[in-house]
């Protein structure tokens, strides 16, 4: 390369506006398909239980009778739930709070086993994150009703825990671990829900760029120092979006209640809204649980949409 080359540099070539133009709108028409599907898969569901919430009930039949048209909206069966929550008639507050204490409490479980899983079939595994990652995919292929069927089996009085926990006969153990234990709920949630937090944390973990953690050691960073500096900030949204992604389903979960309990003592707010559905001029205040629960929902998604749109400002 000659002096004059380096003095003169051929400028880098321009996009022309024609092509830019095409270009940017080639994004909406990508995004049309997943517009028209929450057209049509989520909005109009939403709306069709607000109109059944601030609908009517048929008198004589006891059926629900929307209202179309949000003027004429009646707030009467959102009211009675909102007002039968907390004080003297707050038949509902109970459910509600054993939902928050059970959801909370299975999802750091799940987090407690899924993040070590996910870090070593992610960082440590070798040759074998091929084999580990086909066992953790391998419980989507029973479904859930079936693995929770199993364990009624299992937690049967007769069944193999007390079994084992009686060393084959030695000790006399008799539990009745089906008949309205909230361990054996919050127990069932983690079983059913922890393989849906270790994919998120697996992907996420394994996308971690190794140059930056090889820096890190590089720095005189300890193995424990790089983990708690580096690997667990960087994996921070990946954390946010696999609790998000176990919590939701948890929140209007109802069969492993169902299942592993049929208790008044251990109902939560899925079978809050089961019960106002089997029954009779009840399904606006089913539509108003789900309500609840659709705002209770929303809170920590946009703060999960803050903390990624933040780091990516950062970064």
């Amino acid at each position: 390369m000659t002096l004059a080359e380096v003095a003169d540099p051929t400028p880098a070539p321009v996009a022309s506006p024609l092509k830019r133009t095409r270009t940017n709108g080639l994004w909406p028409l990508l995004a049309m398909p997943g517009v028209v599907w929450l057209a049509v898969f989520f909005l109009a569901p939403l709306y069709v239980v607000l109109a059944i919430v601030f609908g009517q009930v048929d008198p004589l039949f006891r059926t629900p009778i929307p209202v179309w048209n949000p003027l004429e909206w009646d707030p009467s069966q959102f009211t009675y739930v909102l007002t039968h929550i907390v004080g003297e008639n707050g038949v509902f507050g109970p459910a509600l709070l054993r939902t928050a204490v059970y959801v909370v409490l299975a999802s750091v479980l799940c987090l407690l086993i899924a993040f070590p899983v996910a870090y070593y079939t992610a960082r440590l595994s070798g040759r074998w994150a091929g084999v580990l990652l086909a066992a953790l995919i391998a419980p989507f292929w029973i479904s859930y009703m079936m693995r929770m069927l199993a364990w009624v089996n299992l937690l049967q009085d007769d069944g193999m825990v007390n079994r084992l926990f009686s060393l084959g006969g030695v000790f006399h153990v008799n539990v009745h671990w089906l008949t309205g234990q909230p361990v054996v709920v919050v127990l069932g949630l983690v079983y059913g829900y922890v393989p849906y937090m270790i994919l998120p944390l697996y992907a996420g973990l394994d996308r971690l760029p190794q140059s930056t953690l090889e820096a890190a050691r590089d720095l005189g960073a300890n193995r424990l120092e790089s983990f708690w500096r580096v690997t667990l900030p960087m994996c921070r949204p990946t954390i946010l979006a696999a609790v998000l992604l176990t919590c939701l389903p948890m929140l209007g979960d109802y069969f492993t209640s169902d299942m592993l309990s049929a208790s008044p003592k251990t109902a939560m707010v899925g079978n809050l809204i089961n019960d106002s559905v089997q029954a009779p001029g009840q399904t606006g205040q089913a539509g108003a649980f789900v309500m609840l629960v659709l705002i209770v929902t929303v809170v920590p998604m946009f703060y999960y949409v803050r903390v990624t749109a933040r780091d990516e400002v950062s970064t």
